[in-house]
C-alpha cells in the first residue's frame, strides 16, 4: 500500500508541474485551452471554469493539455489557436513543461536543505549505518561502532577503511570500539559488480548542518545543476553503449518510490526531484511525440518558412509513438524480471 501511495504521490506531483508549465504559458500567450487533465482514461472528477475543463482521470501516469489548434485542420479557436501563434510563442509553450521539471527540484532541494539540514559525510571511522543481511551485519557490527584496526592496520579516518577493504575477498579481522570497550570480529567482504569494489555493508556516519535562507537556495541550485550534468553525461554514455542501459518502467519507478518512502518523506522528496530532472531531460530529446520532437519541428518550420506537411507530421509522430511504446515494453519487461528475480 505504501508503494502505491508513494508512486501516485510522485507521479501526481511531476505530471501536475509539467502540465502546469504548458497550461500557464498557453494562457499567457493567448491560446485557448479546452481541457487541463491529470492522468489518462475515464474521468474521475471534472469541473469547468471559463472555457477550460479541469479533470482528474483514472490512470495517474501522465496528463495533457487540450490546446485548440494543435492540428491546424481542426482549429476552431481562430487566432487563439496554437497553429496561429508565432513560433517563439509555440516554442515557449512546448518547452515550458520540461522547464518546470527543472525548476521543481530547486524548490524541493531548497525545502529539504532549509528545514531538514544538509548531511555531510564524516571522516571519522565511525559506522553510521549497517546494511541488513550483509557481511558486517552478520559479524555483529552496529551503527556507532568505531573501527580501530583491520587485519592489524590502524584505522584513523574513514578512508582507511575503504583502502583496507579494496579488492579483498578473504576474512578480515576487525577491532572496533563500542561503549568504550574494544571488541574483535571477522568479516568477509563481498564484491559489488556495479560499484566494482569490495564491500562489507557499512556506511559512514554523517553530520547535519542547517544553512540559512540564501545559502540553502544556492545549495539547491548547485545540487540541481550537478545532477543535470551527471544525467546528461550518463545519457551520452548510454547512447554510445546502449547494451549497458538498464531502463525502468512504471513498475520499477513505483517500486523505487515505495523504497524511498519507507526511509521517510525527505528521501521521497529527493527521489521526486531526481525523477523530475530525468523527466525534463527525456522530454527534450529530439524524438517525435516528445516535447523535444515538437521543438525540432518548430525549428524546421522557422528555417523553411512553413510548417511540415500534415502527412510528414503524421508519419514522424507515428514513428515516435511506436518507438516510445517499444521502449516502454522493454522497460516493463525489465521491471517484471526484477520483480521475479529480485535483482
Amino acid at each position: 500500500m505504501l508503494t502505491i501511495v508513494a508512486a501516485v504521490f510522485v507521479f501526481f506531483i511531476l505530471v501536475l508541474v509539467h502540465e502546469l508549465g504548458h497550461f500557464a504559458t498557453a494562457k499567457l500567450t493567448g491560446m485557448q485551452v479546452d481541457e487541463f487533465a491529470i492522468g489518462f482514461g475515464p474521468k474521475l472528477w471534472s469541473t469547468k471554469r471559463g472555457e477550460t475543463e479541469y479533470s482528474v482521470r483514472a490512470v495517474p501516469l501522465g496528463g495533457f493539455n487540450d490546446i485548440a489548434g494543435m492540428d491546424p485542420e481542426e482549429n476552431d479557436a481562430g487566432k487563439r489557436g496554437y497553429c496561429e501563434k508565432s513560433i517563439p510563442a509555440r516554442l515557449l509553450v512546448i518547452s515550458a513543461g520540461s522547464l518546470m521539471n527543472f525548476i521543481l527540484p530547486v524548490f524541493l532541494f531548497f525545502g529539504i536543505f532549509y528545514f531538514s539540514g544538509v548531511q555531510n559525510t564524516s571522516t571519522a571511522p565511525v559506522i553510521g549505518q549497517v546494511v541488513s543481511g550483509k557481511a558486517a551485519d552478520a559479524a555483529g557490527l552496529a551503527a556507532g561502532d568505531k573501527i580501530i584496526s583491520i587485519d592489524g592496520n590502524n584505522v584513523l579516518v574513514w578512508q582507511d577503511i575503504v583502502d583496507n577493504l579494496k579488492d579483498k575477498d578473504s576474512s578480515l579481522n576487525i577491532v572496533y570500539e563500542r561503549d568504550g570497550v574494544q571488541n574483535e570480529t571477522a568479516v568477509t567482504p563481498y564484491y559489488d559488480k556495479q560499484l566494482k569494489r569490495s564491500l562489507v555493508g557499512i556506511v559512514a556516519s554523517t553530520t547535519t548542518e542547517y544553512p540559512g535562507l540564501f545559502e540553502a537556495a544556492g545549495l539547491a541550485v548547485k545540487r540541481t545543476v550537478a545532477i543535470i550534468g551527471a544525467m546528461i553525461g550518463e545519457l551520452a554514455r548510454l547512447i554510445g553503449e546502449p547494451s549497458d542501459a538498464e531502463l525502468a518502467g512504471p513498475i520499477g519507478v513505483a517500486q523505487m518510490a515505495g523504497q524511498f518512502a519507507e526511509r521517510g518523506f525527505v528521501p521521497l522528496l529527493s527521489f521526486a526531484a531526481f525523477l523530475s530532472l530525468n523527466l525534463g531531460i527525456i522530454n527534450l530529446l529530439p524524438v517525435p511525440a516528445l516535447d523535444g520532437g515538437h521543438v525540432v519541428a518548430l525549428l524546421v518550420e522557422a528555417v523553411r518558412g512553413k510548417p511540415m506537411s500534415r502527412n510528414m507530421m503524421r508519419y514522424t509522430q507515428g514513428f515516435g509513438i511506436a518507438l516510445l511504446v517499444l521502449l516502454m515494453l522493454f522497460a516493463t519487461k525489465n521491471d517484471i524480471v526484477r520483480v521475479f528475480t529480485g535483482s
